[in-house]
């Protein structure tokens, strides 16, 4: 389950309120303790924000 924090964030990536390098680096320190389904679809809004 996605967290308060990991949404409040993935709402900030979304507005572009990150570079697309600082995005990633935060993903990255909380994808750990993301399933793999919710990893997938946090790396496709993401990738979809910056494209």
């Amino acid at each position: 389950m996605i967290t308060r924090e990991v949404r409040d964030w993935l709402q900030k990536v979304e507005r572009r309120q990150y570079s697309y390098n600082d995005a990633m680096n935060e993903f990255m320190r909380f994808s750990s303790y993301l399933t793999r389904e919710e990893m997938k679809m946090i790396k496709a809004k993401i990738e979809e924000s910056y494209v």
